[in-house]
């Protein structure tokens, strides 16, 4: 059995957190939330620990919620920040 660290606790609570902003991100202002969450999810992923695949998942999440917001911000000709 494997110790329970608080630094995975915390990794884990930030790659929630960034999978959270990015779904924000797709629908409002993607230039000022996306690279938010995607830093996030770097440093959550720098962590590692026992949440590494959330992690790993958060990364890609925020990565296409950027690209996904954008577009759909473009398209619609919302404002971007």
């Amino acid at each position: 059995m494997t110790e329970d660290r608080a630094i995975d606790t915390v990794g884990g609570l930030l790659a929630a957190a960034s999978l959270a902003v990015s779904a924000i991100a797709v629908v409002q202002t993607p230039v000022r939330l996306a690279p938010a969450a995607i830093i996030v999810a770097l440093v959550a992923a720098a962590i590692g620990g026992r949440h590494r695949g959330l992690a790993t998942l958060a990364v890609a999440v925020s990565a296409v919620a950027w690209l996904v917001g954008m577009t759909i911000a473009i398209a619609a000709e919302n404002p971007l920040y």
